[in-house]
């Protein structure tokens, strides 16, 4: 009898487990189709980004007057920094791409400083119209090389989960289209000819610029661990799949995945003093029990303990039972736009499932901060007079050319829309006017 009923005990153990292991497998699985179908968007839109590169700067050789050029120009300086950002969300680290980073870099920084000059006083010069045919050639050399490697992910099915770990192994004997893809792109690249931009001012907002608040002392591997189990309150025998950033990193950072009860969980931690730049949960949401103002709290209460202070609200909205909220910090009352913060709260729990402050550490930095030559009132009256202002207040934002600019934010309000519009507080011009959704898009 003892020996049925323990065989009997062992069969349920044995299901339990089976149902355990299973569990676990399809939640990994889950993990891993969410983080591939990240990866093929960011490389198609970086072929659509390169596509478009070269078709503008063809397009870009035969105009011929300021009032089509300086504009062409700006949208190329654009695309580049899509591009770069599409490249950034590749995993690339352990692939040496520094080269065509840099190569895309170049391109914008030229072109940037093209479209602000007065082309009037300043024209395209033969040297410039050279390097433009010249960075036109390159372009389309990286446009095919990117297109036969997209031609190969559609027709073998590649997976970019692959990459990775191949590269993570160090497993170069197997062929792969889209690292040797990407390697041919890189060899281009580092033939070109840097010469073409050693004119170009110093005044240009670098790469290297970017990340100056990070401070403190580089952290291990195991110390990025105990901060993630830390802020998530997870056990120390639950496995944490972590990976540290590639040579030549702009930013080095930590990145770690991990699954837990019935969600999965993605962090970007950096290596210098183990600030979270970012991290998402993703689970199954049930309906609201909190209300977006009580979501809020959560969301006040998360940056207090990040250590962000002088925080003000730029927005919040409600979108499939979460609430996202949209945060900037001030200096000397002042709100500065590009310094930003994400949050994004659960409404069944209130747990936060996503948070985002790469953009505040990538901008964050001490401003010299000049009285504006306009006062309210004088601004306010550029604004139409159709709008109701309901609030307003004094803000760094970037224009269209990714320029800082001292402007006013007013919000106004015309019949059921809310717009929220920026004059330039030094020379009362329009920056820009923005429609402000009730249901904000996806993100994180």
């Amino acid at each position: 009898m003892k020996r049925w009923i323990g065989m009997i005990i062992l069969s349920i153990g044995l299901i339990v487990t089976a149902i355990w292991g299973y569990r676990q497998f399809t939640e990994k699985e889950s993990l891993i189709v969410q983080t591939e179908n990240n990866y093929q968007r960011a490389f198609h839109d970086l072929t659509y980004h390169v596509d478009l590169l070269y078709d503008k700067i063809g397009t870009t050789l035969a105009l011929n007057t300021k009032d089509t050029l300086s504009p062409q120009m700006l949208e190329i300086w654009q695309l580049t920094s899509q591009a770069q950002s599409d490249v950034s969300q590749l995993p690339l680290g352990l692939l040496p791409f520094t080269k065509t980073e840099s190569f895309l870099a170049d391109i914008g920084e030229f072109t940037y400083h093209v479209a602000i000059r007065d082309l009037d006083d300043e024209p395209l010069s033969n040297d410039e119209s050279e390097r433009l045919s010249s960075l036109y050639e390159s372009a389309n050399e990286i446009r095919k090389e990117l297109r036969t490697v997209q031609h190969k992910v559609f027709s073998d099915q590649l997976r970019w989960v692959d990459v990775e770990l191949a590269l993570a192994n160090n497993d170069r004997e197997q062929p792969n289209h889209i690292i040797d893809g990407f390697t041919a792109v890189e060899e281009y690249t580092s033939g070109f000819d840097e010469s073409h931009f050693h004119n170009l001012s110093a005044d240009f907002p670098s790469q290297q610029e970017s990340f100056q608040s990070i401070d403190g002392e580089s952290i291990s591997e195991e110390k990025a661990g105990r901060l993630i189990r830390e802020q998530f309150d997870l056990t120390d025998d639950l496995e944490i799949d972590l990976q540290k950033s590639g040579k030549g990193a702009q930013l080095p950072t930590y990145s770690g995945s991990f699954t837990h009860e019935d969600q999965q969980g993605y962090v970007e931690i950096t290596e210098k003093g183990g600030h979270i730049l970012s991290y998402m949960i993703s689970r199954d949401l049930s309906e609201e029990t909190i209300s977006l103002n009580d979501a809020e709290k959560k969301a006040d209460q998360l940056l207090k303990e990040q250590g962000f202070k002088d925080v003000k609200r730029l927005r919040s909205s409600q979108y499939d039972h979460t609430g996202l909220f949209q945060y900037a910090v001030s200096q000397d009352d002042v709100w500065i736009y590009p310094d930003q913060i994400l949050i994004k709260v659960a409404l069944d729990t209130g747990d936060v499932i996503g948070f985002s402050a790469t953009d505040f550490y990538r901008n964050n930095r001490k401003r010299e901060i000049e009285e504006p030559k306009l006062s309210l009132d004088e601004a306010k009256k550029n604004v139409s007079s159709s709008l109701n202002i309901e609030d307003q207040h004094l803000a760094i934002i970037e224009d269209q050319a990714g320029n800082e600019v001292l402007a006013y934010a007013f919000f106004g309000t015309l019949d059921q829309d809310t717009y929220r519009i920026f004059i330039d507080a030094n020379t009362g011009s329009e920056v820009f006017v923005e429609l402000m959704h009730d249901v904000e898009n996806k993100w994180g």
